[in-house]
Parts: C-alpha cells; structure tokens; sequence
C-alpha cells in the first residue's frame, strides 16, 4: 500500500466487510418506531422516534423549547416499557427543572433529571440508568474536558455532538437534543451539527402570541416539510391538530378588507386571513406597512392591483395577517389583492369565498401547487365558493356543495366587486353554467 505524494492515504484498498449488492435486490424493512404520546410531536417526526434516532431541536430563547421537550419526557416515560427518561441539563438546576415540570404537569416517575455540563458525568448517568430516551439541554452547555476550549465553541459542540450520536447508536438509544438558534432562526453553532444528526426540528413563535410552530427541515427517517402547532399556555403546550381557526376571525357579517387564501405550509394546507386597511393621509408619501407577508411581494401586487384598477393608492396601505401567520406561499397573492381592492372599494368579500391563486406582473392568475389539497382543506371548513386559477378543472374532484370558480386575471375579479358595490347583490362573484365536474367558469355579475 502506497500512499501518492501529498497524500497520507493509500489509494489501494481493503477487503470491505459488507460487498455492494444490486439496488434492485435490496429488500426495504419498514423501520420500527417508539410513540412518545405527543400525537403532534410523532407527527412531525414521521410517526414516532427510531431506535438510535438523534434529533436536534432548535428555536430561540424563550419560545419553549424546554417546555417541549419536558412533556415529550413525560409522555415516554408514561408509555416506555422500562418507564425511565433521562433529561440532563446544563443550563438549569435540577429544582429549576421541577418547578416548571409541576406547573405543566410533566412529573411521571419515571423521568431521572440531573444538571451537569461534564460530558463525562453525562455519560455516567447513561451507564448508570439506561433509559429509553436521553433529552440533553442544551448541546452548547456541554463540554468535554479532553478538548480544549469553552462550552459552546465549535470544537466542544462537534466533540460533544460526535460522542452522544456515537452513543446513542452503540446503544440504539434515542436522543433529544436542544440547540439554540440565531435571529435568523438558524441553528447556532458550526454547520457539520446539522450534518451529523438524523433530523432537524425548529421550534418557531413570536413571544407576542400564544402559536408556536414545530418544523422539520431535516429527517432521514420521515418527511422533511413537516409542520405541527402548538399553543403556549400557562399550563404548558397544548396540541393543535386542527389550526384552521387560529388564523381566521370569527365575525357575524363580513367586512371589507378582507380575503382568505388557503396556504400550504410543509404538507399541510392552512387557510388564512389576509386583512387590509386603505386609510387617507395628508403625507405626499403614503405609508406601506406588512406584518406577515413578505414586503416587496406586496409592494408589487399594489402596483398590479393599482393598474387593474385604473386608480392610483395614493392613501396609506397596511396589509397583514391575522393570528400571527407568516405567509410566503404565492398562493396567497390573489387574497392580497383582493384585500387591498376591497379596502380602497369599501366592498367585504362574500364570507363563503377562499381565493387561490399567483399573481404575475401581467395580472395573468398562475396555478400553483398542491390545488386538490388546497380546495379539499377550504370545502372541509365550510367554504362554498373557491377562486383558483384557469384549467384548474382537469386536476381536481369537487366535493359536494362546493363551486370552483376559474379566474384568467386579476381584472376579472375586480370587476365582480365593482359589479357588487353597484348591485350589493347576495353573490359577489356569480359564476357562469357549470361546465363540467361541478367546476364553474366565473363572468363578472
């Protein structure tokens, strides 16, 4: 064996252990999986923790990260047959822990928790009481006293990451462990720490709101665009299955400025509310104000919606969102311009409509993905009517009760409210003879 210069590596090789097989006759085995109780939390994982699994949860200070993962140690060790979790934490003392397991509710028997940063000692407790699960908060309080360098430099994480997955796979034991993020909602910390785990949970929500947001943008044993909600409550995190209803107002007759698009976030379609409020001003530059949305998105769809409709904004514009939503999916431009036309128009949408829809620059409507999801999700929450974009038809089965209007462009739809500030009549947007499938082409009324 002969290394070539430069180089410290043979370039001649060893006899593997295990030959390469055809891929062809390679049998898959469906990969066993441990329910934690925590029906959202199984969700996003795929259906539940794999043997050996390393799972890095990250998310801001303060957003519940410890919350989280204190009610997935409680449910496990309510449901694990050896009954013991270990949580070892590095940031808190052991009676810091209890006080916040006692107010949530987490204190099953079975959860061991103990405070060190000593990788060693952490390792101690492994060996000492072999649980089913390992939760580590956090992976940066963590330091190995064979590496040089304070806890949380990016040797210390990577040696100490390095350790535990090599620990948890020896022992096929599944592990939790927490992670800090940057304002950017990035894991903190070197690059190769989302490399050398198996999935990647971020936990998201404005400290201004109760909705918190668990995210999987990494899984090797699952989906990777995976979305759950939960709700922070004084009492803990409470499951969202359905969130439907926190991004829409509840309201007895409808007003103007408002729009519902249905949105797909991960794999699931979620309507919500897009507001808008077209004020006068006295400024010579009006004021554009976005919560939500993205800004220079909104920017331009004012300007389509402006030469739709033949007249210049030149009041202030705020849009937003309702229930702290972010909204990136183009499917929601339709609802954008729609909101905005109706706040400058003082004409409320129907209360039954949901709009789905891209919005060129030529005011073409563009199709979008994941349609059947999208109209499915709006017929199953009692919308009547949806707006989607032209040939929408082919790709969809419409449920009973539900008319699908086709919209080639944004004039289209602007001209049925101006028809409905004239007529104020109870349909908004009266499609024409059905064409086929219960799908209906829409003419301004």
């Amino acid at each position: 064996m002969r290394a070539l210069p430069g180089l410290r590596t043979a370039v001649t090789g060893t006899v593997p252990e295990t030959p390469a097989r055809p891929l062809a006759e390679v049998v898959a085995e469906r990969t066993p999986r441990a329910l934690t109780g925590l029906e959202e939390f199984d969700r996003v994982l795929g259906g539940g923790l794999v043997a050996g699994q390393v799972v890095l949860l990250a998310g801001e200070p303060g957003v519940g990260k410890s919350t989280l993962v204190a009610a997935v140690a409680h449910r496990m060790a309510t449901r694990s047959p050896s009954g013991v979790v270990l949580y070892v934490s590095g940031e808190e003392s052991v009676e810091q822990i209890s006080v916040r397991a006692r107010r949530t509710g987490c204190v099953a028997p079975g959860v061991l928790v103990a405070d060190t940063t000593d990788l060693g000692a952490l390792l101690g407790h492994v060996e000492a009481h072999a649980p089913a699960l390992l939760v580590v908060d956090s992976v940066q309080a963590i330091a190995s006293s064979s590496v040089e360098g304070r806890a949380g430099g990016m040797s210390q994480v990577q040696e100490v990451t390095s350790v535990l997955v090599r620990l948890a796979k020896s022992r096929r034991l599944p592990l939790l462990l927490i992670g800090q993020s940057t304002r950017e909602n990035a894991v903190a910390g070197p690059r190769a720490l989302e490399h050398m785990v198996d999935t990647v949970l971020v936990f998201e929500g404005d400290k201004h709101t109760s909705l918190r947001m668990l995210r999987a943008v990494k899984n090797r044993y699952g989906p990777a665009d995976e979305v759950v909600c939960f709700e922070q409550t004084d009492d803990g995190l409470r499951e969202v299955p359905d969130p439907s209803s926190l991004f829409r107002s509840a309201r007895d007759s409808p007003v103007p400025g408002t729009a519902v698009a249905v949105s797909v976030d991960g794999r699931r379609a979620v309507p919500a509310e897009v507001q808008a409020l077209v004020a006068a001003t006295a400024s010579p530059n009006p004021r554009r104000g976005v919560t939500g949305l993205d800004a220079s998105r909104v920017a331009m769809l004012l300007a389509v919606t402006e030469r739709e409709v033949g007249a210049k904004l030149d009041r202030d514009v705020f849009v937003a969102t309702v229930g702290g939503a972010r909204l990136s999916d183009p499917a929601t431009d339709l609802a954008v311009c729609l909101a905005v036309a109706s706040a400058a128009s003082e004409v409320p949408m129907p209360p039954d409509i949901a709009v789905i829809g891209e919005v060129a620059l030529s005011g073409d409507i563009r199709p979008v993905g994941h349609l059947p999801k999208r109209v499915a999700e709006a017929a199953r929450i009692g919308y009547r009517r949806v707006l989607v974009p032209p040939g929408s038809s082919v790709q969809l089965r419409v449920p009973p009760g539900l008319t699908v209007v086709e919209l080639p462009h944004l004039s289209r739809a602007l001209d049925s409210l101006s028809a409905r500030r004239t007529q104020r009549g109870p349909r908004a947007l009266s499609p024409a003879p059905a064409r086929r499938g219960g799908v209906r082409g829409e003419t301004p009324s």
